[in-house]
């Protein structure tokens, strides 16, 4: 391929945008191309690289080995250029530019969170900075600010990297939940223990998490998981499971007669969440500013 140019740059955008939506009809409200054009700029890449990189076609789209290859090489040189980019603001002391944050998904209820008025200082402070939120899992999180995908990541601390400095920002408290079929729901004496949630099928976090670190400290069984907390309300609400949702995202659940909190003197947890960057490189002015405007939202 030789040296990159400008071209190459775009076409290896183009082809992570196809991937992240899922096909290049997904791909188009995306770009903002024709589906026509983004095919042609996937073939062009292709025929540069030497490589079939996907297949396209009734089984829907899918990455061949050498695109997978490629998709993982993109983001990581994708990451370089915007950090470079970054710098080179820097360098010339001007707030512009891209900045990237991660956040913890179903924050946005919870009283204690300030990220919104954070934005909103953050903004008056750099007007000419485009910012992009991104939601995810802690494990995501944590890699995509490792790798440099990130400049900053808010999630509940869970497991410490070497690699990242944190700063405390709020806390988050998760009952364990009944519908309204299910034993616990009418069940108004409050003296289970969790002795008695080990004998109860349990709907919890499939991934790293307090939720998981808290189910084998409590030697609980999981007799369902799921990928995030929307999925562990679907699973509660059917009545057949009871699981641990965060208070705040589960009030509108429990006003509306759905859900009731079982044993909340007892069987919760709590979660702090930190905001997140890497140790070294530093951060740059622009998330900076951000991780202060954070620091002094939540103060």
């Amino acid at each position: 391929m030789g040296q990159l140019s400008d071209i190459d740059l775009r076409l290896l955008r183009v082809f992570k945008a196809v991937v992240d939506c899922g096909g290049m009809a997904s791909a188009e409200l995306e770009l903002n191309l024709a589906m026509s054009t983004i095919s042609r700029h996937v073939k062009d890449l292709e025929t540069r690289l030497g490589l079939v990189l996907c297949r396209r076609g009734r089984a829907g789209f899918a990455l061949t080995p050498e695109g997978q290859q490629l998709y993982a090489a993109t983001e990581m040189l994708l990451a370089a250029t915007d950090a470079f980019r970054s710098n080179l603001h820097d360098i010339h002391r001007s707030m512009s530019g891209d900045l990237h944050v991660a956040v913890f998904e179903k924050t946005v209820s919870n009283p204690q969170v300030r990220i919104a008025q954070a934005v909103s200082a953050f903004r008056q402070q750099a007007p000419q900075v485009t910012l992009h939120m991104h939601v995810g899992t802690i494990a995501m999180i944590e890699r995509g600010v490792i790798d440099g995908q990130y400049h900053l990541g808010i999630s509940p601390e869970h497991r410490r990297s070497e690699s990242l400095a944190y700063d405390p920002l709020f806390d988050e408290t998760m009952y364990l939940y009944a519908a309204q079929n299910h034993p616990w729901f009418d069940d108004s004496s409050g003296c289970h223990e969790w002795a008695d949630l080990r004998r109860q099928d349990l709907a919890a976090l499939d991934y790293h998490s307090p939720n998981m670190a808290l189910t084998h400290e409590r030697r609980l069984v999981r007799a369902a998981t799921a990928s995030d907390q929307e999925a562990v309300a679907t699973l509660v609400l059917s009545g057949a499971y009871v699981g641990f949702l965060p208070d705040h995202y589960a009030r509108a659940f429990v006003e509306a007669g759905l859900l009731r909190a079982v044993a909340p003197r007892t069987l919760f947890y709590r979660c702090a969440f930190a905001c997140m960057h890497r140790r070294a490189p530093a951060p740059t002015r622009v998330a900076e500013v951000f991780r202060q405007a954070l620091l002094d939202a939540h103060r």
